[in-house]
């Protein structure tokens, strides 16, 4: 054989080759195509997880002495508006699981986790899987107290600030780092709490939501121009007006909501520090701003939180929640 039969049988097994590949990446390209026509996968991914929504199931006309709805959509909870047994079926039914957060450092944790938590037990999402997340400097105080199935306490252990306000502000960043670190993939919901709370009735399903917010008990019956913003324009969490004042004793929602809210406070929490500026009502002022930005999506009546001393009950058919009383002076420090 010489050089040049040599030379053509090459070019027309490289030619053969050539063919082959093309033909190969045709067919296998077509019977994609097929496969996406006739909506059969090609890779498997696991379906997202569908949102509990029954704000349709809601009775909006039933309360006629308070406002039920904002003016952006969101619906505004309290009782007789909703079917406690529908809510719970359907986030049974969804595998529904709830992480709630608590803070009880210095004396707080002596004076109130106890009844937090044993009150927790009776009122607080019966019937759904729900771990307690105890952030405290004193793990070995925390009280052994007798849980339910499918329910668990988990403590961790935190830094010690010598002021409360430090404490009040920095559980925002701790709340982050827990929702990244611990609960992404484990819960549907997160709700944060302060420890001085008892529950006292049904705080159920019905209080789940994307973007959980708090009214106010001493300001959701009051106007707007005694809203308590913060009015000092060298703090982030200035407000020249807002649509409602939000309490921070309690928010929640999905994971994701309330990182970003639990983010966008830390941030401008940790801005103001840089500029010499402390909010006036530290984190709850920035609660405020970022719901007032980021509206959410459902509002719990002051049912869910409520301050005995506010003289006016009217409104109030159910207390599910209800503030300690109060011993600032012996229980904050400066």
């Amino acid at each position: 054989m010489d050089f040049r039969d040599f030379k053509e049988r090459i070019g027309i097994f490289t030619c053969l080759l050539l063919c082959i590949v093309l033909f190969s990446s045709f067919y296998f390209g077509q019977l994609r195509s097929i496969a996406l026509l006739k909506n059969l996968p090609v890779i498997h991914e696991e379906p997202s997880k569908p949102t509990i929504n029954l704000d349709h199931t809601l009775d909006f006309t039933i309360r006629n002495d308070v406002q039920t709805r904002t003016y952006w959509g969101a619906p505004i909870i309290w009782e007789l508006m909703f079917d406690p047994k529908l809510y719970d079926k359907k986030h049974q039914e969804g595998n529904t699981s709830v992480a709630l957060t608590v803070f009880a450092v210095g004396r707080y944790l002596d004076a109130y986790l106890n009844t937090f938590l044993t009150s927790a037990e009776k009122h607080f999402m019966i019937g759904l899987p729900v771990t307690y997340y105890v952030f405290t400097e004193s793990p070995e105080k925390v009280p052994n107290i007798e849980l339910a199935p499918q329910r668990d306490l988990k403590v961790v252990k935190v830094q010690k600030y010598s002021r409360w306000q430090d404490i009040s502000m920095m559980r925002m960043k701790t709340i982050s780092e827990t929702i990244e670190m611990e609960l992404e993939g484990k819960f549907s919901y997160v709700f944060c709490f302060d420890v001085d709370q008892e529950f006292k009735n049904r705080f159920g399903s019905e209080a789940l939501g994307e973007s959980v917010a708090l009214l106010h008990a001493d300001f959701y019956n009051v106007p707007k121009d005694r809203f308590t913003y913060d009015k000092n324009p060298k703090s982030k969490a200035y407000m020249e007006d807002g649509d409602h004042y939000y309490h921070a004793a309690l928010f929640g929602g999905s994971l994701q909501n309330v990182k970003a809210l639990a983010d966008f406070c830390h941030v401008n929490i940790m801005e103001d520090k840089l500029n010499d500026v402390e909010a006036l009502w530290h984190d709850e002022s920035h609660l405020n701003k970022f719901f007032w930005l980021n509206k959410p999506t459902q509002l719990l009546s002051p049912e869910y939180c409520w301050d005995n001393n506010v003289p006016d009950k009217k409104h109030i058919l159910v207390v599910r929640l209800t503030w300690a009383p109060k011993q600032y002076d012996k229980l904050r420090t400066r």
